[in-house]
């Protein structure tokens, strides 16, 4: 029987703290409307069922979710104009915290090791 899981306790820690990461991005990118763009809509659906799918084991719910906290960074970068002084700002700083941290997780050596010997 196959069951569909929003959380695993079976993955290691750097998987299951990027899926909650992503699921809380889903959710305040739908509270503060993000969703009013096409990009951010894609932003917020991707991380969503990147989530999903990484607490599936499903390896396409894995690449979802390190290209969007890719592109989202990417996206990010692009606003700021890629101007250093102005990246490291304070309130830059602050609001890159966690989709850096997301993205860290998600490329972390243990969280490709375990996604490509168990996701399917």
């Amino acid at each position: 029987m196959e069951t569909r899981r929003w959380t695993n306790p079976t993955l290691p820690q750097t998987l299951q703290i990027a899926v909650f990461l992503l699921y809380a991005d889903a959710v305040l990118g739908l509270l503060f409307g993000r969703v009013g763009s096409p990009i951010g809509l894609v932003l917020v659906v991707g991380s969503a069922v990147g989530a999903f799918g990484i607490a599936n084991e499903k390896r396409w719910g894995y690449r979802l979710a390190v290209a969007v906290s890719g592109g989202y960074l990417l996206l990010v970068l692009w606003a700021v104009g890629f101007d250093v002084f102005r990246l490291l700002g304070l309130d830059v700083l602050l609001f890159l915290l966690f989709p850096v941290a997301r993205f860290a997780l998600l490329v972390h050596p243990m969280s490709r090791q375990h996604q490509r010997i168990w996701f399917t």
